[in-house]
């Protein structure tokens, strides 16, 4: 039985979400939530949001499942929309800010 959680318009880039999906992808998901606790990273924190309502999504379809025997199957993350902002250079110039948005998805499945 699969389980899925997604958490869209994350305030953070896709680039610096995706450096820390690769390193839990495919491992238990007990596992995963130790290594995301002690991970430097800031993405840590939302991936560790995703994972632990997959988990919980996964308890609620089916009583009787064992939490431990669950694994990542499907962990990534997409690109959302971009929110521009100005920046204001010398001789009445202006720079492009990009705020970049993620979508992270993670799906858990029983081993």
């Amino acid at each position: 039985m699969e389980a899925k959680a997604i958490l869209k318009y994350v305030r953070i880039t896709p680039r610096k979400a995706r450096r820390v999906v690769d390193l839990i992808r495919g491992k238990g998901a007990s596992d995963a939530m130790i290594v995301l606790k002690y991970m430097p990273y800031r993405g840590a924190r939302f991936v560790a949001k995703v994972l632990k309502s997959a988990m919980a999504n996964a308890e609620q379809k089916n009583a009787n499942l064992d939490i431990d025997k669950l694994k990542i199957k499907t962990a990534l993350v997409d690109q959302g929309p971009v929110t521009k902002r100005m920046d204001t250079r010398a001789m009445g110039r202006s720079n492009v800010i990009k705020k970049r948005t993620c979508h992270i998805t993670i799906v858990v499945a029983e081993e």
